[in-house]
């Protein structure tokens, strides 16, 4: 499959109103692409779309305030971006939301909620725009996994969980679309430097305190500019990569889950890697801003 181009082509970015998606649109109009930036927060949105607008004066930037976590508003976003994009080029599928707790500490509701953005959404927004893929010649797609869809620790149930349902609907996915010219790759950010740890949302049965202290520890290991992040993902793009790990953080943390499969989580805590042993850390990473997202 020939390299990825970027100039000309609709690209679609969810979860662009901040960290990494608000890194990738800007990366993106550097390249040359048309931009549709979707997120649930819209002073936000917004602000990144005014500066894409002052850099690139005459760049196509829309923007589409949109809650993921509904459906039927899902539905309708898949269908006005059909219709008005018959052909998108790049769909980047990383809106991201995270919950802090174990599975005894948080709701059904709760973690539901995990699922709907980061899983759901993600397979919805695909359905829909999959005939605009593939209808553009030297398409391509993107979806944001985690270090937490290659290793699932204490505390994170839930968003591991979506994490490595996202893992294999990408793996699937991209052996399906082969014969339809259209490449595929699934992300794995590790300590990037995001709001994550902020906007995290804590489950109904988590004591707060212990959850504070343990997300200020966490804080300190998102080291990983979202900039230095979102053009790793994009080089990953540009060559066709079916994988791209961002960072030490995801890298070692995966071969460690290669070579001990099931005694990883133990390595790791010796080593001192930024997979949390405390049940109430937050994910190292979330690829936008809350659930948008």
């Amino acid at each position: 499959m020939r390299r990825f181009d970027f100039v000309g082509g609709v690209a679609v970015v969810t979860g662009a109103a901040g960290g990494i998606g608000a890194a990738l649109a800007h990366g993106l109009a550097r390249r040359g692409a048309e931009l549709v930036l979707i997120d649930r927060d819209a002073a936000r949105l917004d602000a990144v779309a005014d500066a894409i607008r002052a850099a690139h004066p005459g760049r196509p930037v829309q923007t589409e305030v949109v809650d993921l976590a509904a459906a039927p508003a899902t539905a309708s976003l898949g269908q006005r971006l059909r219709d008005r994009h018959p052909r998108i080029r790049l769909l980047v599928n990383n809106a991201g939301v995270a919950l802090g707790g174990r599975f005894d500490e948080v709701t059904l509701d709760e973690f539901s909620w995990v699922i709907d953005v980061n899983f759901r959404a993600v397979v919805q927004l695909t359905h829909a725009l999959l005939p605009a893929l593939k209808a553009e010649p030297g398409a391509h797609l993107v979806t944001v996994s985690s270090l937490f869809g290659l290793i699932a620790p204490p505390g994170q149930v839930a968003y591991a969980a979506s994490k490595f349902a996202v893992r294999g609907f990408t793996e699937a996915l991209r052996h399906e679309l082969v014969a339809d010219g259209v490449g595929v790759t699934c992300v794995h950010p590790g300590g990037i430097r995001t709001r994550i740890a902020r906007d995290a949302r804590v489950g109904s049965g988590v004591d707060l305190v212990a959850y504070e202290a343990g997300r200020q520890r966490f804080e300190r290991l998102l080291t990983i500019d979202p900039g230095v992040a979102a053009e790793v993902i994009l080089r990953g793009v540009a060559r066709r990569r079916g994988r791209v790990l961002v960072g030490w953080s995801a890298k070692l943390p995966d071969l460690l889950a290669r070579i001990a499969p099931l005694g990883h989580g133990r390595l790791l805590a010796a080593i001192g890697s930024p997979s949390p042993v405390r049940p109430a850390a937050p994910p190292p990473h979330t690829p936008g801003s809350s659930t948008a997202v």
